[in-house]
């Protein structure tokens, strides 16, 4: 393979107005998709599947998106990756405002920019060997001549565990685990700066999902990859994160160190999502008690006002229902987007002051 490119730079912050270096920088993202009518004359409703959400990522480290389903994650990365073109806000990879990259720049950019998608068996052409997958991307940029992209495929094969007879079958005739392992080394044979793993290893057995993700992560500290992580499974991106982006109804409620979320998350939202994975309570001496949320999560077309959590929070007040809370920086480093951050019973970050009153 040819040298890959390894990208330098500090830890990434996440504060929306920072400006330090960094190889990813997105600015109030949002993207609102246009509904067919429910009357025949009648408006067509709206859905914002990402309301303004800002982030850095730096090259070399991992930030996880997560969240329930239908909360928005998905749409971030295809967003990212221009798979989806953005409502509002800006995204800048490398210094580079890729709003205004025409047809013929994006292509270019392609190399830098990967994904490994969810469902290995939909992301393969069943027709060609994997060996053959892997080199086409080669092809499609002009890379090296056709025996120097053989070559360059067979040692990603090589290094994703598919070398020799393997790397020469057909997608059927590898199991789920290897497939997961080809995508990948076709989204990685580019040499790319960055990478959106959209829940890489969600179809696989429990056993192989362990497998691929060591295989990310010694990719990621032999390449100098930055991962956009993907995930509902709190206890896989417990191991893989660096930092955390817990999403709820398209917004970004709290985002922190991964230690220090698992430890003790401060948003409502984040401590109902920890609290309910065993693995992460039991780590760390149950000092993440669950906590219930009332209710059902609220339609995307029709948000409560104010906090989207506050008809299912238990620290709601009259605040909460009508003032939407902005991502602010608190004293540990940490984002959280809650009037009642410092405040809430447990909280481990500001004065120690009364809680806030729950709902009744």
């Amino acid at each position: 393979m040819s040298a890959v490119r390894l990208g330098l730079g500090g830890p990434a912050i996440d504060h929306p107005g920072s400006t330090a270096a960094a190889l990813l920088q997105v600015r109030g993202l949002s993207k609102r998709f246009t509904l067919p009518r429910d009357t025949l004359f009648g408006p067509r409703p709206e859905l914002a599947a990402v309301d303004d959400i800002s982030f850095d990522l730096a090259a070399g480290e991992t930030l996880a998106v997560v969240g329930e389903s239908g909360c928005g994650k998905s749409t971030v990365g295809n967003l990212v990756l221009n798979l989806l073109s953005p409502s509002g806000g800006s995204i800048r990879f490398d210094g580079e405002d890729l709003a205004a990259a025409d047809d013929a720049r994006w292509r270019e950019r392609r190399r830098d920019l990967q994904l490994i998608f969810q469902d290995s068996r939909s992301a393969l052409d069943p027709r060609l060997t994997i060996d053959c997958q892997v080199a086409e991307g080669l092809e499609i940029h002009g890379v090296a001549t056709a025996a120097d992209r053989a070559a360059m495929a067979a040692a990603m094969l090589e290094a994703v565990g598919l070398g020799g007879d393997l790397a020469r079958r057909y997608p059927h005739e590898l199991s789920g685990g290897q497939q997961q392992r080809a995508v990948i080394a076709r989204a990685l044979v580019l040499e790319p700066k960055l990478v959106v793993c959209d829940e890489p290893v969600a179809a696989l057995d429990v056993s192989v999902q362990a497998q691929v993700v060591n295989l990310l992560r010694d990719l990621q500290r032999n390449f100098g990859l930055a991962y956009l992580f993907i995930s509902h499974d709190l206890s896989l991106v417990r191991h893989v994160a660096d930092r955390v982006a817990v999403m709820y109804l398209g917004r970004f409620v709290e985002v922190a160190e991964c230690e220090a979320l698992f430890a003790a998350p401060a948003h409502p939202y984040a401590r109902a999502l920890i609290g309910a994975v065993p693995a992460a309570r039991s780590r760390h001496g149950r000092r993440v008690p669950p906590l219930r949320l009332e209710g059902e999560p609220p339609s995307p077309l029709n948000p409560p006002s104010g906090c989207a959590l506050n008809p299912r929070c238990p620290f709601a007040t009259d605040l909460c229902r009508s003032d939407r809370p902005a991502l602010r920086r608190l004293a540990d480093g940490r984002s959280v987007a809650c009037h009642h951050a410092e405040a809430l019973p447990g909280a481990v970050v500001g004065p120690d002051i009364q809680p806030a009153r729950a709902v009744s």
